[in-house]
């Protein structure tokens, strides 16, 4: 549609024109329940007040509004024609006063997409529920407003909800005795920050009390909801727990208080994202709401996400980047910051270990696609901003931040983030307005910092070079830099380099080890001169920057035989990423991965790690192995797995996890006959509880291999006709091996809109299956022939899903590069988010098919 895809040049245009005083929007969502009588999109009635200031008097400008209608606008008491001043996503308003009233009423959309206000059914009981969901621009789906995040402004909200209800926004309310709710009037935020919730959740509440110095308390109502169908699996006590933790040690750390009153964790249906940091309102998906046993590394992984939307509060809504250029100002600090308070403050000491592991793989794979970009990026409008929600701008940043603090010191970092919050509460800012308070605590040239690191694309190599003398020790110890051609950038890092050799116990520890400045093509590290020659030598051994850590034919040839050895467990996860980016680089064979994990992932002790490099084991083998190869490992692979799961300590974290992998590989009769007999209770693990998840994980392998039938998989979905229950019904019916079924899927995500976002992702789930290449063979011509249709008539939400999800990688098939090839030769005019997914995806297919010859020349 004509005028959604704001421009920066539009946006720093009207940012340099106007001024907005205050936002009242009053909402009516009675209509979320009961039979719609209407033809079109199911509607809400929405008024929004906009009072706002402009520079130039006479002035034109024009204001967001994503809806099916309006039906009245008032400019300075002057009513206008809506139809001729809203166009489906403007509205245009001219001859501007220096001071304005602008009063919109329309009807908007509720959305099936997790876009704007989006309505939800649950299948248990049918009660409706709704929340919403804004960035980067989806507000004006719900009220009209100047969306864009410098244009910030105060909000007063006012929501008329069916009975029984409750509803929530980001400041504290009620409902008064005429049935409306009214919230209390916030602090200027930026729309995409603004948050609804309503329906009849499952509320909890707490306060978290603090002293102050004064003598006085800082006393903050806590809150935290989910659907009625998921309050028996709610441990809110633990939520809590982790919210109050973090809150202490933001409040130690940034002396600024929490600046938003009371605060709400919302956990909802559906759900694009891991969360939103809306103040006062914090929206996740439910998922974190864990329906059966799950390891110790799902409750890290929902900390982490609570404490990165918590840092948000002060880095994101207090204090806001300009325009999505400086996206990275609030994720990546989120992320980085996330990740420090949960290991200082919870008891979730690991996190770095997860981070090193887990998060980087996201960022390496991002930074070494074609459409890398700096951490500070060039977002020409929201379509490049909607993309840029990415392993670069968050794990690269929060990497690139750790690197920072070793750089300039912890203290020097937190003082420079205690002045920025200060300096510009409630405003906007740039990449200069937080390098200047740096510069002004570290003392360090924060401009050169910020070219190497910010400014600049591409991930570098380490690699450690070491001559011995006669006498067997080490003559010289170099680290080795180098830079794709394309981003030919040499960063200074600073690292640990760590020397590991063979205890005659049969442990691989550290001997020696010392910090160095690393620069350049080369760089001695002469404090290592002397040592005793090692078995491993491990650049960046504490994961102190940002790099791919390569290793030397000898430290190679030790982690074959001991990896599982190494004494340290961040060390182990570091060598775990080393050769997985190896794998993806084609300098180590699938096969040699797929053994390594055989031969040492069963003495993991870290749960996510574990669960990482199993991930990485299925990718090796579905993508990077030689085709011819694929049998035996899967084969291999699977006797691994139930090994270690026969092996593994019974009801522990490692036993779960094991199972779960066992059911993903598990392809021979024998493995097959396994998987129904623990479904079906007819065989047992000691110890294994197969609760209703594992149950799914179960029958989701059963119905890929055809070993589950429609009955089968409906009769589960009447043991859990849940929402969850719903999703993995889908997907388990999408994954059966049948051409049917493949059509059946492939109309239902493509050539109707019918399905909401989460079934649209988990049908696709089940239709992209790797031991189905023939049956996925026919779509890649589909593919390419509907991508720009689907692009242009869906949302952007479902476009990425579709996009991104149903490109034909699985083919292991030349001809396919040559068809993304030619399309994306064909459609240089082709919107330039869809061209990068395009473009991304291709990139993915040519390495899986160079790691592929790899693997055959092995």
């Amino acid at each position: 549609m004509p005028g959604e895809n704001l421009s920066r040049d539009e946006a720093r245009e009207r940012g340099e024109l106007l001024s907005v005083t205050e936002y009242e929007v009053a909402l009516d969502l009675t209509s979320a329940i009961g039979e719609w009588p209407g033809a079109g999109p199911r509607t809400f009635r929405s008024v929004t007040t906009i009072r706002f200031a402009c520079a130039r008097p006479g002035a034109a400008t024009f204001v967001d509004l994503i809806a099916p209608s309006v039906s009245a606008v008032t400019l300075n008491g002057r009513a206008l024609d809506p139809a001729a001043v809203f166009d489906g996503a403007r509205i245009a308003v001219e001859d501007l006063q220096a001071e304005n009233t602008l009063v919109v009423d329309a009807q908007c959309a509720y959305s099936r997409t997790g876009e704007g206000m989006h309505r939800f059914v649950d299948p248990e009981d049918g009660e409706v529920y709704l929340y919403t969901q804004y960035e980067p621009a989806d507000a004006r789906r719900v009220y009209a407003n100047f969306e864009q995040p410098d244009l910030k402004a105060p909000y007063r909200f006012e929501v008329t909800a069916p009975d029984g209800w409750q509803v929530w926004n980001n400041g504290a309310g009620e409902r008064g005795a005429d049935g409306v709710w009214r919230f209390a009037r916030t602090k200027p935020i930026s729309t995409y920050i603004t948050a609804v919730v309503a329906g009849p959740y499952h509320y909890v509440t707490d306060t978290y009390r603090r002293a102050l110095p004064d003598g006085g308390e800082l006393e903050i109502p806590l809150g935290a909801m989910c659907r009625k169908g998921l309050a028996r699996h709610f441990d809110a006590d633990d939520i809590f727990l982790v919210t109050k933790q973090g809150l202490d040690f933001f409040h130690d750390n940034f002396d600024f208080p929490y600046p938003f009153g009371k605060y709400d964790q919302a956990f909802v249906p559906e759900y694009n994202l891991g969360a939103m940091e809306n103040p006062g309102l914090v929206t996740f998906r439910e998922e974190f709401i864990y329906r059966g046993k799950v390891t110790e590394a799902s409750y890290e992984r929902r900390a982490n996400v609570i404490l990165h939307e918590m840092a948000h509060m002060w880095f994101g809504d207090l204090v806001t980047m300009r325009w999505w250029d400086d996206l990275w100002l609030k994720e990546s600090f989120a992320d980085f910051m996330g990740c420090f308070s949960m290991v200082e403050a919870t008891r979730f000491k690991n996190g770095w270990i997860t981070f090193a592991n887990n998060r980087k793989a996201w960022a390496y794979r991002a930074d070494q696609l074609p459409s890398t970009h700096p951490i500070t990026a060039d977002i020409r409008d929201l379509e490049d901003a909607k993309l840029n929600f990415d392993g670069i701008t968050y794990a690269k940043g929060a990497a690139v931040l750790k690197q920072l603090v070793a750089y300039v010191g912890r203290e020097a970092f937190l003082e420079g983030a205690r002045r920025y919050f200060k300096r510009h509460a409630y405003g906007n800012t740039e990449l200069g307005d937080l390098l200047a308070v740096l510069a002004e605590t570290s003392g360090r040239d924060m401009a050169g910092w910020a070219r190497s690191w910010l400014q600049t694309a591409g991930v570098n190599s380490l690699t450690p070079q070491v001559v011995y003398g006669d006498d067997g020790r080490v003559a010289e110890l170099a680290v080795v830099q180098d830079a794709p051609e394309s981003h030919p950038e040499l960063r200074p890092h600073r690292v640990a380099v760590a020397l590991y050799r063979l205890t005659p116990e049969g442990a691989l520890t550290a001997y020696a080890s010392t910090g160095a400045d690393v620069t350049g093509p080369r760089t001695v590290i002469t404090e290592l001169a002397g040592a005793e020659r090692p078995d491993l030598v491990l650049v960046n051994d504490e994961d102190l920057t940002y790099c791919k850590t390569r290793l030397d034919a000898a430290s190679l040839d030790t982690l074959r035989a001991h990896l599982g050895a190494l004494a340290d467990p961040m060390a182990r996860a570091l060598c775990w990423s080393a050769l997985w980016n190896m794998t993806r680089d084609a300098l180590l064979p699938a096969r040699d991965f797929v053994a390594l994990v055989l031969a040492h992932a069963g003495r993991e002790s870290d749960i996510g790690v574990l669960q990482m490099v199993h991930a990485w084991a299925r990718s090796a083998l579905d993508h990077y192995a030689a085709p011819a190869w694929r049998a035996e490992g899967g084969r291999t692979l699977a006797e691994g797995a139930l090994r270690e799961l026969r092996d593994a300590e019974p009801a522990g974290p490692h036993q779960l996890t094991w199972a779960r992998f066992f059911a993903q590989v598990a392809a021979s009769d024998a493995d097959l006959a396994l998987v129904e007999g623990l479904l079906s209770g007819k065989e047992d693990v000691p110890g294994l509880d197969v609760d209703q998840e594992l149950r799914w994980a179960l029958l989701a392998a059963l119905a890929a291999h055809g070993r589950a039938d429609e009955k089968a998989i409906e009769a589960e979905l009447a043991r859990d006709d849940t929402a969850s229950g719903e999703r993995h019904k889908v997907r388990c019916l999408a994954s059966r091996p049948s051409a049917e079924v493949k059509a059946a899927a492939w109309d239902a995500v493509v050539e109707s809109d019918a399905l909401s976002n989460a079934l649209v992702e988990a049908t696709i789930a089940g239709f992209d299956q790797p031991g189905q290449r023939e049956l996925l063979a026919p779509y890649a011509e589909k593919y390419f022939a509907a991508i720009e249709r689907v692009w242009a008539d869906r949302s952007i939400q479902i476009g990425v899903l579709v996009v991104r999800g149903l490109f034909p990688d699985l083919l292991d098939d030349p001809a396919t590069l040559e068809a993304a090839r030619a399309w994306l030769a064909a459609h240089e005019d082709a919107a330039p988010a869809l061209r990068r997914l395009v473009l991304e995806a291709r990139d993915d297919l040519a390495r899986a098919l160079r790691a592929q010859e790899c693997d055959a020349a092995a």
